[in-house]
């Protein structure tokens, strides 16, 4: 006979942040194969092309790396990087926190793929390391998480700007985890 297991509130969890992506991955990328695995480049590869559904990007690049690696560059118009209004940089927010993005209403995007709004974390969360550049407003901005943990220091409250640039754009490299 099964031994009787007491379940009452004390049993309840709440997972906060990206923590319930990393313990239920298929939750949110179907799986942890292969296919599971090409998702993550669908999400981030899906932003670069949104970009150019709204006529902001017409150059993508894919590269998978030979240490596992997956890099998506675009030449779009860069994720935002200002200060928003909840006290951290638009960019970590979009990279940090599930449900933050620029695809809920169509003021943006007019149409979007991806997971609108979790697919960055996703990808961040389910990686051993990501960073991040942004070229815009004259400078490149650089950004890095492991595990989903931002790790790279602000300046000023901001993304350090690591040199000056006339490109614009956004760059992710990523290592599954």
């Amino acid at each position: 006979m099964a031994k009787k297991v007491t379940y009452d509130e004390s049993s309840i969890s709440v997972l906060e942040g990206l923590e319930a992506v990393r313990k239920r991955p298929g939750m949110y990328i179907g799986s942890t194969s292969r296919k599971g695995l090409n998702h993550l480049i669908y999400e981030i590869v899906d932003n670069s092309v949104d970009e150019h559904l709204a006529g902001e990007c017409d150059t993508i690049y894919v590269t998978l790396e030979k240490d596992g690696s997956c890099t998506v560059e675009d030449n779009g118009r860069g994720i935002p990087v200002g200060l928003h209004a909840k006290g951290v940089p638009a960019a970590r927010l979009v990279f940090s926190t599930l449900h933050a993005g620029g695809k809920f209403d169509d003021s943006v995007y007019k149409t979007s793929g991806g997971l609108h709004g979790v697919g960055s974390s996703v990808v961040n969360a389910l990686s051993t390391y990501m960073t991040v550049d942004i070229s815009r407003d004259g400078y490149v901005h650089h950004d890095r998480y492991e595990r989903g943990v931002p790790v790279e220091k602000l300046v000023d409250g901001l993304l350090p700007k690591i040199s000056k640039t006339t490109k614009h754009g956004t760059k992710i490299n990523f290592l599954p985890d």
